[in-house]
């Protein structure tokens, strides 16, 4: 008898993840878990390059706007950049919005970094839409014209830092929290 239970208990939770999957709601709450768990500074980014020490950033290619307008990485040749690859299909991608949004909040004013939000969704629709109903303050861009080899990853979510004289001073694949001091620090320090 014991094994009915048993039957029953796990048809109830497969019950539960097949509507959570089929409905789409099983990406903003494993999101929202996984911002919770960001929030308790518990995971952190490690402000130490590993792998693609002082590489050269390649300033090459394209993006959209959310206006439709091009937007070229040359323009961007001097700056600090924060950049972040990220769908809205991605819970840690998510996940890592609200601290991203936070971080850029604080520091949009100093001119120092530039944000590059770089969407890979393939309707770009879905990306500004995302950003207006969490109404985030950072802008996004859309990788229309695909990534170039300075951009191309394994994993999402991407974040990568470029420093002023070029060179890819920051890579992570994967979430973070961003918004804490050290990190802000290490961002205007450049």
């Amino acid at each position: 008898m014991n094994w009915k239970k048993e039957i029953k208990s796990w048809g109830i939770m497969l019950g539960i993840f097949a509507f959570l999957y089929f409905t789409g709601l099983i990406t903003p709450i494993v999101g929202g878990l996984q911002s919770m768990v960001l929030s308790t500074g518990l995971i952190k980014p490690k402000v130490l390059l590993e792998n693609k020490e002082k590489e050269a950033f390649d300033y090459t290619g394209q993006f959209l706007d959310e206006y439709g307008d091009r937007v070229g990485l040359s323009q961007f040749r001097g700056k600090t950049l924060f950049i972040n690859l990220w769908a809205t299909w991605c819970p840690p991608c998510r996940a890592e919005m609200p601290h991203i949004s936070d971080l850029y909040d604080k520091l949009k004013d100093e001119g120092q970094v530039e944000f590059l939000m770089i969407a890979l969704d393939d309707d770009f629709s879905k990306s500004i839409q995302f950003v207006e109903d969490k109404k985030f303050s950072f802008p996004v861009i859309h990788a229309a014209y695909g990534l170039n080899p300075s951009l191309q990853s394994q994993a999402i979510p991407t974040t990568l830092v470029v420093s002023p004289e070029g060179e890819v001073v920051f890579y992570q694949e994967g979430m973070s929290n961003f918004n804490n001091q050290e990190f802000q620090d290490f961002l205007l320090g450049l």
